[in-house]
C-alpha cells in the first residue's frame, strides 16, 4: 500500500492557524485605537482565547494554540488579553464549571480586562485547611447574603469582583457544605484594609464581609459543590504562581500606552515578588565581587542552589509541556511549588553568606541598596502563598504516591459540630 502524507496534521495546522491570525492582525491592528476597542475586536475574532470552546468567546483550537498566537501577537506589536487573576485564576474555573449564566456574563469582560478580580479563600482561623472556613453565606430572595472575614487578599482594594467561597450548609462534612461565590467587591458591605508586611509592602490585604450582596444566580458550579470549584482554582493558581511581566510590544499607540499603564499600575503589586523567590540571579556577581568568594563553603552552597534553581527550571519545563498537550494541571503543580520555596530558601542563606551581617541593612548603603534586605524578609512567604509546604507535600503523598490519608476525625461528621475558634 503506498502512503499518503495527511495535510491536517498539527503542524499543517499551526501554519494555517499562524496564516490566518497574521493575516487577520494586518487588517485589524490598529496602535491608535483604545486599548478596549482592541480587545473586544480581538475576542469577537476568537484570537483572545484561541483554546476556548467557540461559544465561550474561543476558536476550539489544541492547547498549543495559546503559545503560538502569544508570540505571534508579540512579533506584530499588538497586545493580548488584560493581566490578573480574572484570566489566570476565575476564567479557567468558571469555564470549567459553569454555569452557562455565569459564562454569558463574566468570561468576556474578563478577556477585555472591563473588570478584575481578587481571591476571597483564606481565613484567619482556617490556617492552611481551607475547608475549615467559617464565612456564611445565606440565602435571602434573590440574593445570598455573606458575612465572615478573608485574609490574604491580594489586590483586594482595586478589585471589581471575588472569587469568593463561603459555607452555605452546616449540617453536611465540611468539604461538601461549600459554594462559590462571584462577589462584587463595590458595596457597602465590602470593606478592604490594606496588610502591613514585613518588607513595607502592602500587597495583601483582609477582607470583611457584613450582610455583603450576592445575586442568587452568580455561583460557580452547584450550590454546595463549591470544594471542587475551589481546587480547580488552586490547580490554577500554583501554575501561575510566579508573576512575569509580559513583554511590553514593541509599537507605539494609544492602545500600547493604555496597556503598559494598566501593567505599571497591576504589577506595582508584586514588584517585591522577585525578592519572594530569592533573586538567584543575583548570586554569581555579588559573589565575585565578595570577599567570600574563594570561601570552599560558600562556592559549594552556591553551586547547590544554582543545580537547584536549573532543576526547578525543568520541572516547569515538563510541565509546561505537559499543558501543551493538553493535560490539565495536576500533581508536578506541587513538585514545583515546592521546588521554588526550597530554590529560595537557599538563595536567602547565599546571599546572607555572601554579605554577612550587612545582609540586614537597608538603605542606600546597604547591600544592593536595600535588595537583599528585602529578599530576607520576602523570602518565608514564598512557602506559605498558593498553598504551604506542608499542603503540597500532603497532595504529593495522596495524590501522586498514592498514600493514605492522614487520620482525620472532621472528615465525616457535620461541620456544626466541630468546635471552631
Amino acid at each position: 500500500m503506498t502512503s499518503t502524507t495527511t495535510t491536517f496534521g498539527p503542524d499543517a495546522l499551526a501554519d494555517d492557524v499562524r496564516s490566518e491570525l497574521r493575516t487577520w492582525i494586518m487588517t485589524n491592528w490598529d496602535p491608535e485605537s483604545s486599548l478596549l476597542e482592541w480587545r473586544r475586536r480581538l475576542v469577537d475574532a476568537g484570537w483572545a482565547a484561541p483554546t476556548w470552546p467557540q461559544r465561550w468567546y474561543g476558536r476550539d483550537l489544541p492547547s498549543w494554540a495559546d503559545s503560538l498566537v502569544h508570540k505571534e501577537l508579540q512579533a506584530a506589536g499588538a497586545i493580548g488579553t488584560a493581566v490578573g487573576s480574572g484570566m489566570t485564576l476565575a476564567a479557567p474555573t468558571i469555564l470549567a464549571h459553569g454555569p452557562d449564566s455565569v459564562r454569558e456574563r463574566y468570561l468576556r469582560p474578563i478577556l477585555t480586562g472591563e473588570e478584575t478580580w481578587c481571591q476571597l479563600f483564606s481565613e484567619p482561623d482556617a490556617g492552611s485547611d481551607l475547608a475549615g472556613l467559617v464565612t456564611r453565606a445565606s440565602l435571602d430572595g434573590d440574593e445570598w447574603v455573606v458575612n465572615g472575614q478573608k485574609v490574604w487578599n491580594t489586590s483586594a482594594h482595586h478589585a471589581d469582583l471575588g472569587m469568593l467561597l463561603a459555607r452555605t450548609n452546616w449540617d453536611v462534612p465540611k468539604h461538601k457544605g461549600l459554594t462559590y461565590f462571584v462577589l462584587p467587591m463595590d458595596q457597602p458591605g465590602v470593606s478592604v484594609r490594606p496588610l502591613r508586611q514585613m518588607n513595607y509592602y502592602s500587597s495583601f490585604n483582609e477582607v470583611f464581609l457584613s450582610d455583603a450582596r450576592v445575586p442568587v444566580g452568580d455561583v460557580v458550579g452547584d450550590v454546595g459543590d463549591g470544594w471542587r470549584a475551589a481546587l480547580t482554582t488552586l490547580a490554577f493558581e500554583r501554575r501561575f504562581g510566579v508573576m512575569r511581566r509580559p513583554k511590553q510590544a514593541k509599537s507605539s499607540g494609544r492602545a500600547v500606552d493604555e496597556a503598559r499603564a494598566e501593567a505599571d499600575d497591576y504589577f506595582s503589586t508584586y514588584k517585591w515578588y522577585p525578592q519572594r523567590a530569592g533573586r538567584v540571579d543575583l548570586v554569581i556577581e555579588r559573589l565575585k565581587d565578595s570577599e567570600v568568594a574563594k570561601d570552599p563553603i560558600v562556592r559549594q552552597e552556591v553551586a547547590r542552589l544554582i543545580a537547584m534553581q536549573r532543576i526547578s527550571i525543568w520541572t516547569a519545563e515538563r510541565a509546561q509541556v505537559a499543558r501543551t498537550m493538553g493535560k490539565t494541571p495536576g500533581p508536578e503543580g506541587s513538585v514545583g511549588k515546592l521546588s521554588t520555596s526550597q530554590t529560595a530558601r537557599l538563595a536567602s542563606k547565599v546571599h546572607m553568606m555572601i554579605s554577612g551581617a550587612s545582609a540586614m541593612l537597608t538603605g542606600p548603603d546597604s547591600p544592593m541598596k536595600g535588595i537583599i534586605a528585602e529578599v530576607f524578609t520576602s523570602v518565608p512567604a514564598q512557602s506559605i502563598a498558593g498553598g504551604t509546604d506542608e499542603i503540597q507535600k500532603n497532595i504529593l503523598g495522596e495524590k501522586a504516591l498514592g498514600l493514605p490519608r492522614d487520620p482525620s476525625v472532621d472528615m465525616d461528621i457535620p461541620f456544626r459540630d466541630i468546635p471552631h475558634n
